[in-house]
């Protein structure tokens, strides 16, 4: 049984930063793409960063490039490390993963990963 477990989520301040965590288990294919999704209140689950088990392929979504970066551990682990946080930051952010290679996808489309984990809450005041 394939299982995403994020953490890292919190509360901070504007200005601040956080690391989140999405460890995967119960799948073999180190061939993968992971990926980390937002979802504010009211508002539809937006794509912001994908990466490769690889690390040959990597996104970052416009609205966070430059304050947010992906990496990866190993074929199971993929970080988000968010600088400079701001108040719309706020938000659910949930790991997502398909057993396939980031290039041939739309990394930023939810419906093309088949796991997700159950989120990690992140707030940020002003």
């Amino acid at each position: 049984q394939v299982r995403l477990v994020e953490s890292g989520g919190g509360s901070v301040q504007a200005g601040g930063s956080l690391r989140l965590s999405c460890v995967g288990s119960g799948y073999a294919d180190e061939r993968n793409c992971m990926a980390w999704f937002r979802q504010a209140p009211g508002k539809e689950r937006e794509g912001l960063a994908a990466m490769s088990s690889t690390s040959t392929w990597k996104y970052i979504a416009d609205s966070v490039k430059g304050r947010f970066t992906i990496s990866r551990d190993n074929a199971n682990t993929v970080f988000l490390q968010m600088n400079s946080l701001k108040p719309e930051d706020t938000g659910m952010y949930y790991c997502a993963a398909v057993l396939e290679v980031c290039a041939t996808i739309s990394p930023f489309l939810s419906n093309v990963y088949s796991y997700w984990g159950q989120g990690t809450q992140v707030t940020v005041s002003s």
